[in-house]
């Protein structure tokens, strides 16, 4: 029985049923187990990465290879006044204003037909020895890239072709470390391969070969013909193989490889370059050793060898004007706005980038009025020493498109370049500017005013931050102290030449608070307007957050000199890139602010402010020219405004302390006598002299009388009567008398 018991116990050791077969099987079990979830977690992370990869694809356009300008000067320009289209050149049709450059970065264009053989085979087989093989991508050299990315002190150049490197430098696409790196190298291959399918070889090559970094730790100079100036004093056409070797083995490192800063390493390279143009034939053994052994001479001096038709750019210009200062800014916007990129590539671009801008500048103007403002005189009541004369003030001028002519942003001399800062960033207080544009205008564009039309001088009620009632607003005087309510009545044009506060209020009243608010922003382009200006006080007297800057108020008051229609302010009216393409072009687009008919009758009604014995702008009246506009004073007498509309321009000037502080009215002239102090000069001397030259009443206004009693059109029975203009759909009555 034993016996029998043995004999089982080995026929179950043999089926494998003992306890080292239970680990086997369970040890196999799992080893399988492990082996599915690989494959499993493998199919999911391919298809994730194959769905990461398409959508890259997807979104992936194709880099245009253009060619680039002889140099990377870009130029501010204007029309020259004295060109003759039938005698003159037509490159004399525009003037040099201002040639920006990057002191420190330097390329000039060259044809790939004017590169030596020698030069591209040198910079083909140390930088991508299969280019003219591959379809834009190095797989092999790709895939140890990616392996790069997540190893300790990577390349930033691993796996790059040439193609791939030139849309790098084109696009400035170039993070790579992490998530960051392989996304770029994804994005950089679908690019190359588009490119590639896109563009010759040739056409590859020369693009790379003139967007080539060739820089030291000082100068950033761009491509090969930059590089063959700077550090030999050559045309690139006339390097020899050691020369050519020089500046395309320092290109994996140039601010630490070049000649001029370390040579010992640029030697390294140059041997690097040499020894894989002989392994790949394109040099002789003899040519190696030759190369490898010749002293470079080097220039070390970069000259502006470039061709131009503007003679004396590339000397030193000094700092930027005022207008210069706008002009540079909306360059870099536009640009930018082209372009779908930050403000600060677009500032890069525009220094490097050989563009042409057109401004809109009349550089007589100009230099007038920065000498203009620089005269204390014309702001003081008396002599007073400038260094203790502390006043701020800027000025603008453009036309009734909205061309900017004339732009000053002190009263002192420029010190520095690109600091523009008061007319088109500061806001302050326009005071009662703003009643001709918030409420006055929206106003009689609705009807609910006329040229007559009688409002009593009397308060409001309104409820004010602390929930109670008060009658509001005030008046003010012009020596900026509150007065009391006449309780008289007045009409329109009377209300506003007086720059009383009670028929706004009641105009606002009428027409809401947001209402105003929406036709500033909307209809009038005014963006620095706070969510909080929809109040009583900040359409009605000015009394804004943060206030509007002047060059908005400015621009907004076009629509009282051109038929209502409001266009965008600019600097600038046409920029052009490097190869000659339009980029923007202002347009003669606008805004229908308010009808013609509001327009003219506005004008007529602003000319009483300049005209009448008892207008707050009398002390702008011009010897010569229409003039029509209205002053601005801020609570506690801090900013003072003026906005004068000629047959020709709109202008404005504004006054203030850097810290808000009360101006002394003893110390300082008018505001009107201040504007025409610094610009009437030129407003007189303007082509046109009358309105009625340049803005003739059209239709849709007529001229008639009114009775003096009533504002209601006057008859017979008037023995008092005066003239006024109308919308020849909505006048008034008449009065038949009996008064």
């Amino acid at each position: 029985m034993e016996q029998n018991r043995r004999k089982t116990t080995r026929k179950k050791r043999k089926n494998g049923s003992g306890p080292v077969a239970h680990i086997f099987k369970a040890l196999g079990t799992l080893l399988l187990s492990i082996f599915l979830i690989i494959i499993i977690t493998m199919s999911i992370f391919g298809t994730v990465l194959t769905i990461y990869v398409l959508n890259f694809a997807d979104t992936t356009t194709t880099v245009t290879l253009e060619k680039n300008p002889e140099s990377n000067i870009s130029r501010f320009l204007y029309d020259n006044p004295d060109y003759d289209a039938e005698t003159d050149d037509p490159i004399d049709k525009y003037v040099l204003y201002y040639s920006m450059r990057n002191e420190y970065k330097h390329y000039l264009w060259v044809d790939l037909e004017d590169i030596p053989q020698v030069v591209q085979d040198a910079f083909v087989y140390t930088e991508d020895e299969r280019f003219y093989s591959h379809d834009g991508v190095d797989f092999k050299s790709t895939f140890a890239a990616f392996v790069k990315i997540f190893l300790p002190n990577n390349s930033k150049r691993g796996g790059s072709t040439i193609t791939q490197q030139t849309i790098k430098n084109l696009t400035g696409d170039d993070a790579t470390e992490g998530v960051q790196g392989i996304e770029r190298k994804i994005r950089e291959v679908f690019r190359a391969i588009n490119v590639e399918k896109t563009y010759t070889k040739d056409v590859i090559l020369e693009s790379y070969l003139n967007i080539v970094p060739q820089g030291t730790q000082k100068y950033d100079i761009i491509g090969v013909q930059a590089a063959a100036n700077f550090y030999f004093g050559k045309d690139v056409s006339e390097l020899d193989l050691a020369e050519a070797a020089c500046l395309a083995g320092m290109n994996n490192a140039p601010a630490w490889n070049n000649p001029i800063d370390d040579i010992d390493n640029n030697n390294i390279r140059r041997r690097y370059c040499l020894k894989k143009m002989f392994e790949n034939g394109a040099i002789s053994e003899q040519e190696y050793n030759e190369a490898l052994h010749e002293s470079l001479e080097l220039a070390g001096n970069f000259d502006y060898s470039s061709e131009t038709v503007y003679e004396g750019e590339l000397e030193d210009q000094g700092l930027t004007d005022w207008y210069l200062d706008a002009a540079i800014e909306e360059a870099i916007n536009r640009i930018a706005e082209e372009a779908g990129c930050t403000y600060e590539d677009a500032q890069k671009r525009l220094y490097d980038g050989g563009y042409n801008v057109y401004t809109n500048v009349d550089i007589d103007m100009q230099r007038r009025m920065e000498k203009s403002m620089q005269d204390p005189s014309n702001f003081t009541t008396y002599d007073m020493d400038p260094e203790e004369d502390t006043l701020w003030s800027d000025f603008i001028c453009m036309d009734y498109n909205g061309n900017v002519k004339a732009v000053v942003g002190s009263r002192w001399e420029k010190t520095e370049s690109r600091n523009l800062y008061l007319v088109t960033k500061a806001t302050r207080s326009p005071g009662s500017c703003i009643k001709p544009i918030a409420s006055y205008a929206p106003a009689l564009d609705q009807d609910l005013i006329t040229w007559s039309s009688l409002y009593n001088d009397s308060p409001i009620e309104i409820v004010n931050k602390e929930g109670e009632t008060e009658q509001w607003p005030v008046n003010y005087s012009e020596d900026g102290l509150s007065g009391n309510w006449s309780y008289r009545d007045y009409f329109t044009y009377q209300m506003l030449l007086k720059s009383l506060n009670t028929m706004p209020a009641q105009l606002i009243k009428k027409m809401t608070p947001a209402y105003s608010f929406n036709f500033l922003k909307s209809k009038l382009d005014v963006t620095t307007l706070d969510d909080l200006d929809a109040d009583w006080s900040g359409v009605t007297v000015g009394g804004l957050t943060r206030g509007m800057t002047l060059e908005e108020l400015v621009g907004a008051y076009m629509i009282f000199g051109n038929g209502g229609r409001k266009y965008d302010v600019s600097y600038v009216y046409k920029i052009e890139d490097a190869a000659g393409k339009v980029i923007y072009e202002k347009n003669d687009g606008y805004k229908q602010a308010i009808s013609d008919s509001t327009s003219y009758i506005m004008n007529r009604m602003m000319q009483y402010v300049i005209n009448d014995k008892e207008g707050t702008g009398r002390y702008a009246k011009l010897k010569k020219t229409d003039l029509v506009g209205k002053t601005g004073t801020s609570s506690d007498w801090f900013d003072l405004n003026f906005v004068g509309c000629t047959p020709d321009y709109v202008s404005g000037i504004w006054i203030g302390y850097e810290n808000p502080s009360t101006i002394p009215t003893n110390d300082y002239e008018n505001i009107g006598q201040i504007w025409k102090n610094v610009f009437g000069d030129i407003a007189d001397s303007e082509e046109h002299k009358s309105f009625d030259d340049t803005f003739p009443m059209p239709d849709t206004v007529v001229k008639l009388d009114y009775c003096t009693r009533t504002g209601l059109l006057a008859t017979n029975g008037c023995s008092s009567r005066a003239t006024g203009y109308y919308k020849a759909s909505n006048t008034p009555d008449y009065c038949y008398g009996g008064h």
